[in-house]
């Protein structure tokens, strides 16, 4: 693993901070991409992609405190200015709204613009992953005996032991979601990306968690995996309300067109 990429004088420059950033440029330069085909400015897509970035930075270290409290009492400047302590919820959560806010303030459909967006905060995870393995922050899973299991002696969070290559796990599915959600943008109902996310990042995280080393808080599921639940149950229930709102709008318009059609016959005769 190589946790630490270089130095510049006292500056460590080191390999999850690295992927971060790519997992952040690499989304916005596709975004933009993507808004110049469908006619909308792209400078957009850096000005989206900043907003997630700070939402989603804060919010990731807002939720390991919380997570940690009583080692953040104990050394509240230690834990937020450390390389690591970064839990991807919190980052989600708080950087999803960040992005709702400045989506809404577009003169565009917030949806439309949200379905767009979606399959691309897939990409950007699962490139982020990457940079929990190069960087072996703890984020690996159990012991295991697999044949493709990694020790991480070198990592921010040491082990010599064998583990469960967890961030590659979410790499590959993170990677395999987007994917199929990607190939189907063009032709979803509107609304359908964003039910997408929250349904395959939620399975996608439910199932990495049997490996991951979280200690679990109700039964035999983990915190993670309870919130996986509350995304998957409301990413079903919102593709459903989207699909019954476009079946209900398409039944209005044929209804209209059949009403026109009717009226010029009659004028017609």
């Amino acid at each position: 693993m190589i946790p630490i990429l270089f130095k510049i004088g006292p500056l460590e420059i080191g390999s999850y901070g690295v992927m971060m950033a790519m997992a952040f440029l690499i989304t916005a330069l596709v975004l933009a991409r993507e808004l110049r085909l469908r006619d909308m400015p792209a400078e957009w897509a850096y000005e989206l992609v900043l907003w997630a970035a700070l939402g989603g930075i804060i919010g990731a270290r807002l939720y390991f405190i919380l997570e940690h409290f009583p080692e953040f009492l104990a050394d509240p400047l230690g834990m937020i200015f450390s390389r690591g302590g970064l839990t991807w919820y919190g980052g989600f959560f708080l950087g999803s709204l960040t992005v709702l806010w400045k989506i809404s303030r577009l003169p565009v459909s917030t949806l439309e613009l949200a379905d767009i967006i979606a399959p691309l905060i897939l990409l950007g995870y699962a490139i982020g992953r990457i940079g929990c393995l190069l960087s072996g922050d703890g984020d690996y899973g159990v012991p295991t005996d697999v044949p493709w299991a990694m020790a991480f002696p070198n990592g921010l969070v040491p082990t010599d032991v064998p583990v469960h290559p967890t961030p590659l796990y979410e790499t590959l599915l993170s990677g395999l979601f987007f994917l199929m959600l990607w190939r189907f943008r063009r032709i979803a109902t509107r609304g359908w990306m964003v039910s997408g996310l929250l349904i395959f990042y939620g399975l996608e995280r439910f199932i990495v968690e049997f490996w991951r080393r979280t200690p679990a808080v109700f039964g035999w599921m983990t915190m993670a995996q309870i919130i996986s639940i509350g995304l998957i149950v409301t990413g079903t229930a919102f593709g459903v309300y989207t699909w019954k709102l476009a079946a209900r709008r398409r039944k209005e318009e044929l209804q209209q067109l059949v009403h026109k059609t009717t009226v010029k016959v009659h004028s017609a005769s």
